[in-house]
């Protein structure tokens, strides 16, 4: 039976909850007065479903059920974990609570998604005030893992605990903030960014497209892979960040920001950013742009999780550990899993490179299957391969659910013969086939030779049912 999240609000914010808990297999429940709130959360989950499974290279549980409440109480009745996205108003929150804490488990979580209040203030009157702590997300919810999980000085342990285990199950990456502060950790650095671009753009020194262009082809991808403090110690040198402290310290006492001004924050001020913001990408709509987001942030996600740094390694480590066994199936079904944006070429279909890496990624599960896994590779024994035939049937797209039969046609000896048919999941259409021929090889002497007869037993046996079938 699938674990159940409450969403309480279902905005921007409320809505990426409700994608990320429900393609993570987890039955959801939302309340929302809004009367388009299901519209508008639908048009979300339908982006989280096309964006998020392209991060892994498997497929995602089941996807759960999404229900909308007229009541509060109907929505958190059974659940193991609140999230509260309500307008950032403190009553309001605290009546919500109230409301919640009437019908809610003892045990469930209770998480604000709140960036302005700190836990404190939202325990204030509560019935239970340790269940209540702040678990605050950055959107899009459904794709970027960090989320900020502050206790606060009543928060219960108990209550922490659960809340870190349940958001790294669902792929988040839970910053345990130690200590409440207003706007938390990572709100602070945006609030100073945010306050020195308005003043850029008041001052006409820069307009808003020129300070997005500043950041994303400038620090922003520093920062995507490094954060703030390693990317400061590599421009240090070999002497490293006490180096760069001595070089660039003294400028922290230039006059070079107004972080402790802020602009008047009148109608102009308003007009002219809103402005320039429309002459920048006006032509676009929300959609639109939460598309290409979501396809950019997908492309910089893959290539971090490539090289195992930064929000990438995270994505990695939860892929693997999302990966089940092969079922012993004939044929075996090798691979299950979305077709990314970052893997079709200017004709907007899969390139030829990566209908080869689907059949390499199948050979791969195969041979863990079989037992010539990270092992028995690292004990210096391998499976190469000889000779591939790859026939292109039909076109692939980004989005698409797609998986691989394969079928053993000769495991014997040192030699082993692989057939491999991919095919769209949603209509079963062959898309590609392989013809795949491999010898087993000692990877001190680069030359082949027989498996180990652990391995050798399980091809031979599998290649015996998969002639009888």
């Amino acid at each position: 039976m699938a674990r159940r999240a409450a969403i309480i609000g279902g905005g921007v914010i409320g809505g990426g909850w409700a994608a990320r808990f429900a393609l993570m297999g987890w039955e959801v429940r939302v309340f929302d007065p809004d009367p388009e709130a299901k519209r508008k959360i639908s048009e979300v989950v339908a982006g989280a479903a096309r964006a998020l499974p392209m991060l892994y290279e498997t497929s995602m549980p089941p996807l759960g059920s999404i229900s909308f409440h007229a009541t509060v109480a109907e929505a958190v009745e059974g659940a193991d974990y609140i999230q509260e996205s309500v307008p950032e108003r403190l009553d309001l929150k605290h009546k919500v609570y109230a409301e919640i804490q009437k019908t809610a488990s003892d045990s469930a979580v209770l998480a604000s998604s709140t960036s302005g209040f700190k836990p404190s203030e939202l325990q204030e009157g509560a019935a239970r005030p340790g269940q209540i702590i702040v678990a605050h997300p950055f959107n899009p919810v459904y794709l970027l893992p960090l989320v900020e999980l502050v206790p606060g000085p009543q928060g219960a342990p108990e209550i922490v605990t659960t809340a870190r285990s349940i958001l790294t199950e669902i792929g988040m990456f839970p910053l345990h903030v130690r200590a409440e502060i207003d706007a938390h950790i990572a709100d602070r650095f945006l609030e100073a960014v945010w306050r020195e671009a308005l003043w850029l753009v008041k001052d006409g020194i820069a307009t808003t497209e020129e300070i997005d262009n500043a950041i994303r082809y400038g620090f922003g991808l520093r920062w995507a892979q490094m954060g703030l403090f390693e990317t400061y110690r590599v421009a240090g040198g070999e002497a490293g960040m006490r180096h760069f402290m001595a070089q660039f310290g003294p400028a922290l006492e230039w006059p070079w920001t107004k972080l402790m001004d802020v602009p008047e924050f009148t109608d102009e001020l308003v007009d002219l950013i809103a402005g320039q913001s429309d002459a920048q990408s006006g032509h676009l709509s929300i959609r639109a742009l939460e598309r290409l987001r979501d396809d950019n942030l997908v492309a910089i996600l893959r290539a971090l999780k490539g090289q195992e740094a930064g929000a990438g390694k995270l994505i990695a480590d939860h892929d693997a550990q999302m990966r089940a066994p092969l079922e012993g199936s004939v044929p075996l079904v090798t691979v299950r899993r979305v077709v990314p944006v970052d893997w079709t070429d200017v004709n907007g279909h899969m390139n030829e490179g990566r209908y080869g890496q689907v059949f390499s990624d199948a050979s791969e599960e195969l041979m863990i299957h079989v037992g010539a896994d990270r092992a028995y590779i690292d004990a210096g024994h391998s499976y190469f391969t000889a000779e591939a035939n790859v026939k292109y049937l039909s076109e692939t797209h980004a989005g698409e659910t797609i998986f691989v039969e394969t079928k053993v046609l000769l495991g014997e000896g040192k030699k082993l013969r692989l057939w491999h048919e991919m095919k769209r999941a949603q209509d079963g259409e062959l898309l590609a086939t392989c013809d795949q021929f491999l010898l087993h090889v000692s990877l001190d002497t680069r030359r082949s030779c027989p498996p180990l007869n652990h391995v050798r037993d399980r091809v031979e046996h599998l290649a015996r049912m998969h002639a009888e079938a």
